[in-house]
């Protein structure tokens, strides 16, 4: 503390040499005669005109003022008693002022958050005691800043405060939330500033701008409005009764005497700003004042308007009537006046607050583009508004937007801001908190909670207990919301019924309508991956997940059918066990590819995964409802509608019976594939390329490998794992080139065998 306040005697003791050099500078400008250089001279001050004297003189006199200003110890209020702080506080004071962290803005924060406990105090008394407002009875927090002045005020119209609670609630009184403040900032080693307010200091961070702090109040239990004062880095405060008189008459002032480097605190944009973003839904009105200047015509004297209604001649008269009254009018002069004009900063409605049916759908809309700002869509697709009772009690209406952020359409969730809000009270702690994961990014709203501090350090709170039973609650109704979109009826055509036509018989020509789209079909296609997402992300929501998704299917491939897991189970053949999926690129290269064959033969649903993500999907998830995903591109793939101890003797007959090809094709294609084998569900083709079990697909080694060459991998540096080549045994192609194999294994086969067998691979 010595330290500081010798650096700021220093700084003073400078400030007063310059100044006092600058006006000593200045009344040589008088006295030196003049001594060209150049072009450039001074001159006599007997050469001076009148007007440039006086300007001189009042630089003077302007220099002169402020040095003595400067150089004048400072004066406690009139009439005012010093007071010491408390040891502790004092401790505290001086690590907040000595704070290297440059996140000042939560000062304002703070003191209308203070602003407001105190007009809700005086509200709630007044309830049963209407007596209590008296004359003040609007209830409000006012802004003002002063650039001249360098100072900023916060006022309200609150319960106000005696000289004995300026006194306790401002320094002496050792309470044990600045202790445990101490204790926590001593602990944390970040000594975190977003820590203040977590015990209930919060009006210290004015120190944090402002090099002195004046506070009036007057309650109702004192006759007296009291003034309370200190200097940033004393050990002591003032208190006393305030020289200005009642000028409150209810309520607390707080006027910040603001330091050099936090100017920017007096720029009404930036004022604005941060009570919009901090105190947005403050039950009370907060209003800012703002200083204009503006043109106006400049007032005449009297001696002016006496000359100008002298009476005329009569001869002047007549002349005058040819003079038209536009050449009689003469432009005023204008002056500048500067004008003061409070504007209410928060004037979007907390309908959270609110029951739920006393809110229209147009006022959720409204609230809907106040929390989204454009991004997200016009309007919301649905909400849900409820209260969360329990150990953790909190408010929150939550959001789906119609239309996917621009963000989230780029790709980039990383760079997504979180869509929820946290406040207390009605007062913004963080818009940064992670209350979603990030499969529910797009989820935007507002949450508000008493039980929590007002303002605690962010990194802490993040996994504190209470944010992760908010957030697990936060995150069962947003897929419950998500499902009752799912199960909304289909709307109802709100056109009218046209005209039917008829042709030149009279009979009635049937017009065929468009296909009706159910509205989670149209909000799915924006938003299916993220669904998918939180499958592979969040095991504990996995079930709830994977019913809200929809695909297309070998029986609905439609542009706008699709069909959910649910659906695809309750139509499975009888012996069907297994849920059959065919990842790919596009649904009509799947539905000609050879793979469909057998299932297309037994009327046996295939859904089509196109999506780059549905590969995690399956290996991440692997069944729905006990039944196991079996991807038809890999190996293994049974039929249940055969007697399985025929297909096995069937399957041996052939192995045998085709074993000289298979074996003289493995050894001709080498490493191009794995093995060779007899297939058991091919039905027209003569042979496809599948992947190991456990494996691979085809489809995921093509997604790897365009990831490889977009992260710059050489094609060499990537080797794609060989495939399992399976051979239709009924096949004429086939069976021709058994045919063509020597009985002597060490024959040499004939060319145009091999040549027929690089066009079956190709």
């Amino acid at each position: 503390f010595f330290f500081f306040k010798q650096q700021k005697q220093l700084k003073t003791m400078v400030r007063f040499h310059k100044l006092a050099l600058g006006a000593a500078f200045v009344a040589a400008l008088s006295l030196v005669p003049s001594s060209p250089i150049g072009n450039v001279g001074f001159a006599y001050a007997a050469e001076l005109s009148e007007e440039e004297k006086k300007a001189e003189e009042a630089a003077a006199d302007a220099a002169a003022e402020e040095m003595i200003a400067e150089a004048t110890p400072y004066a406690p209020p009139e009439g005012s008693s010093s007071f010491a702080y408390e040891a502790e506080v004092h401790k505290m004071l001086d690590i907040v002022i000595n704070s290297l962290y440059t996140n000042k803005d939560i000062f304002l924060r703070e003191l209308i958050s203070n602003a407001s406990d105190a007009l809700d105090k005086i509200r709630f008394l007044s309830v049963t005691k209407p007596e209590l407002l008296g004359d003040t009875k609007d209830l409000e927090v006012k802004i003002e800043y002063d650039p001249e002045a360098k100072t900023l005020t916060i006022r309200d119209t609150g319960i106000g405060m005696s000289k004995e609670d300026l006194i306790a609630n401002l320094g002496t009184v050792a309470r044990s939330g600045t202790t445990n403040f101490i204790k926590a900032l001593s602990e944390s080693e970040t000594n975190d500033i977003n820590m203040i307010g977590m015990f209930g200091v919060g009006f210290y961070s004015t120190f944090l701008v402002a090099d002195r702090v004046t506070v009036a109040s007057k309650s109702n239990d004192s006759d007296t409005q009291h003034i309370w004062e200190s200097l940033n880095g004393e050990a002591s405060f003032h208190v006393g009764p305030d020289p200005r008189g009642d000028t409150l008459g209810r309520g607390t002032e707080i006027t910040l005497h603001l330091k050099e480097e936090a100017d920017e605190y007096l720029s009404p944009h930036k004022l604005e700003e941060l009570i919009r973003h901090y105190s947005e839904f403050v039950t009370h009105p907060v209003s800012l004042r703002e200083i204009k200047t503006i043109q106006v015509p400049k007032e005449k004297e009297e001696t002016e308007e006496k000359e100008e209604k002298e009476p005329k001649d009569e001869d002047a008269e007549e002349d005058d009537i040819e003079v038209s009254e536009e050449e009689e009018e003469e432009e005023p002069e204008m002056e500048e006046v500067t004008t003061y004009e409070y504007k209410q900063i928060n004037t979007d409605p907390a309908i959270w607050a609110r029951e739920k049916e006393s809110i229209t759908d147009e006022e959720y809309q409204e609230f809907w583009s106040v929390v989204s700002k454009g991004d997200g869509g016009g309007k919301a697709e649905d909400w849900t508004h409820f209260n969360a009772e329990g150990n953790i009690n909190f408010k929150s209406i939550l959001y789906v937007p119609s239309d996917v952020p621009l963000a989230l359409q780029q790709g980039q969730l990383e760079s997504m801001s979180p869509g929820l809000r946290l406040y207390v009270r009605k007062v913004l702690i963080s818009d940064e908190f992670d209350l979603m994961p990030r499969y529910l990014s797009f989820i935007k709203g507002v949450v508000d909670s008493d039980d929590l501090p007002l303002n605690v350090n962010r990194e802490t709170l993040q996994e504190s207990k209470i944010i992760k039973i908010i957030k697990k609650k936060l995150v069962r109704k947003a897929i419950e919301l998500i499902r009752k979109i799912s199960k909304a009826e289909m709307p109802e055509d709100d056109e009218e019924p046209e005209e039917a036509e008829v042709d030149a018989d009279g009979n009635v020509i049937e017009v065929e309508k468009p296909k009706k789209i159910h509205p989670y079909i149209t909000w799915y296609k924006k938003f299916g991956l993220s669904l998918k997402m939180g499958c592979i992300d969040d095991s504990a929501n996995k079930d709830k997940l994977q019913k809200l998704l929809r695909f297309k299917s070998s029986k609905a491939d439609g542009e706008d059918d699709y069909i959910s897991l649910q659906d695809y189970v309750d139509r499975m053949k009888d012996w069907q066990k297994e849920i059959y999926v065919f990842p790919g690129e596009s649904v009509k290269m799947l539905k000609e590819s050879s793979f469909m064959d057998a299932f297309l033969d037994r009327d046996v649903e295939v859904i089509y995964l196109t999506d780059a993500i549905d590969e995690y999907y399956l290996g991440n998830v692997r069944e729905f409802d006990g039944h196991k995903f079996r991807d038809i591109t890999k190996e293994g793939v049974k039929f249940g509608d055969e007697e399985e101890d025929l297909a096995k003797r069937r399957a041996k007959v052939y192995t045998e019976k085709f074993k000289p090809l298979t074996k003289y094709l493995k050894k001709l294609y080498g490493s191009d594939v794995s093995r060779v084998s007899i297939s058991k569900r091919l039905g027209r083709a003569p042979a496809i390329v599948s992947s190991s079990e456990w494996g691979n697909s085809a489809n995921m080694d093509r997604i790897m490998r365009a990831q490889a060459f977009a992260h710059g991998v050489a094609p060499g540096e990537s080797q794609i794992p060989t495939g399992i080549l399976e051979l239709n045994p009924r096949h004429p192609f086939v069976i021709s080139l058994l045919e063509g194999m020597p009985e002597d294994e060490e024959a040499e086969v004939d060319t145009a065998v091999k040549d027929a067998a690089w066009i079956l691979l190709d």
